[in-house]
């Protein structure tokens, strides 16, 4: 199982989303995340990620859930972190154009259809697994679950 991360910085009523540019996911809103390098815990992977792609590291970051996602051929593990914060200059990247969205008016119909389902755990705090089936070609959920997680 592939095993990647996202990690969304949440201030001051806002959310740092991303419109990816290249790669899997290409053109959606997302996160900035990727996967996981050998030997690397998912925290590391999620601090790398925002570093590579906005330039930035993230401050007060902590594990809000894992999502898992199947397609007929693919399994991936992606463990999903929010931060309050982060340190350094955010830019635009090859990879990524980032941008802040107000959390009453996040673009869902540009991202992942999945993302409406999980995204409420997150914003309230509330860790959350999720397990997805996709079609062959990711264009739709064919049936889901979400559980919430005792801390």
């Amino acid at each position: 199982m592939e095993e990647s991360t996202l990690c969304y910085v949440i201030k001051d009523g806002k959310v740092l989303l991303i419109e990816k540019k290249k790669g899997f996911g290409a053109g959606k809103i997302n996160a900035p995340g990727g996967r996981l390098e050998k030997d690397e815990t998912p925290e590391q992977c999620a601090v790398r990620e925002l570093r590579e792609e906005l330039g930035i590291t993230p401050t007060g970051m902590r594990k809000a859930g894992v999502n898992r996602f199947q397609n007929g051929k693919v399994r991936m593990a992606v463990h999903i972190f929010t931060a309050d914060g982060f340190e350094g200059e955010l830019k635009e990247t090859d990879e990524a154009a980032p941008f802040w969205a107000p959390l009453d008016s996040i673009p869902f119909d540009r991202m992942w259809d999945d993302d409406v389902h999980w995204f409420p755990y997150m914003l309230e705090g509330r860790t959350f697994a999720g397990n997805f089936t996709f079609s062959e070609d990711w264009k739709s959920i064919l049936k889901y679950e979400i559980t919430e997680e005792k801390r």
